[in-house]
């Protein structure tokens, strides 16, 4: 997503749906960045912020670059009214970035389970159920698919006020150390025998949204802030790296959070032409 911001032109506006405070930083000077969302706390939250409807977005046709959707649409009831005022507020030539969950992975079964849903009401299980709905709504092609990988981070206890639900029992009461052993032991699992127990979702490129170069999916990501990094960027920015044995522990050059590192898996970034 990050990469998408940086590649925009001065003045361009960016969407960002279903962002609460906003699910991205805003780190482009001269772009413009609109969060919307029906409740949030404005506290920390950078951009124009605007409560609204996804449904019934309170903008003219056609202004927006680029719009996000990060792990929003699994949450919207009137999901394909939301999809279709997308297409009405991208200008032509626009670009789309979504992230969702896999509702049939192990992540998001624990998540729905400790969340009692989570929120969760559009049970996405295969990326057609994704890309065809867009497509046929917006107008806008899609470009790419990626898989994401879990971080865990919604047990971790720096994440979950007091001890949180007693099912954290069942996870060390979210210790982060434990976190990290049980992501790795999930991540090596996959490695050996081409299982997905360390996936959560996917995330979809449309439209002027170009992903670039197709790169391999990243699966270090951090289990206290959910920040996914590439192995070339750990090695030169990460801090407190250690070995025991074969495995190697960093601290997360973003928030400074225990992981282990794993190494990265074989390409699974699928492109269309657009």
């Amino acid at each position: 997503m990050i990469h998408l911001l940086s590649r925009l032109p001065a003045g361009a506006r960016v969407l960002d749906l279903g962002a609460a405070a906003g699910s991205f930083p805003d780190v482009r000077p001269g772009v413009l960045v609109v969060r919307l969302d029906l409740k949030f706390d404005p506290g920390g939250a950078a951009g124009c912020l605007v409560r609204g409807d996804a449904a019934r977005l309170p903008f003219a046709n056609g202004v927006f670059d680029l719009l996000v959707s990060n792990h929003s649409l699994e949450h919207f009831v009137e999901l394909e009214a939301v999809v279709r005022e997308m297409g009405r507020v991208a200008r032509p030539g626009a670009g789309l970035y979504v992230a969702v969950p896999d509702a049939g992975t192990l992540t998001d079964r624990i998540y729905r389970w400790i969340g009692r849903g989570g929120g969760h009401v559009n049970p996405f299980r295969k990326p057609a159920e994704v890309i065809v709905p867009i497509e046929r709504l917006t107008g806008l092609s899609h470009r790419a698919t990626r898989d994401l990988y879990s971080s865990l981070s919604f047990l971790n206890n720096h994440n979950v006020r007091g001890w949180g639900p007693k099912k954290l029992l069942l996870f060390a009461r979210g210790d982060e150390r434990f976190l990290a052993v049980l992501l790795w032991s999930l991540r090596t699992v996959d490695r050996v025998f081409g299982s997905g127990w360390s996936r959560y979702g996917w995330e979809f490129h449309f439209g002027a949204a170009d992903p670039g170069e197709a790169r391999d999916p990243w699966v270090n990501v951090c289990v206290r802030c959910g920040a996914g990094h590439s192995e070339e960027y750990l090695r030169e920015q990460a801090s407190g790296w250690r070995k025991f044995g074969p495995v190697e522990s960093y601290r997360c050059p973003a928030c400074g959070g225990f992981n282990l590192f794993s190494a990265e898996p074989v390409r699974r970034t699928r492109r269309t032409q657009p």
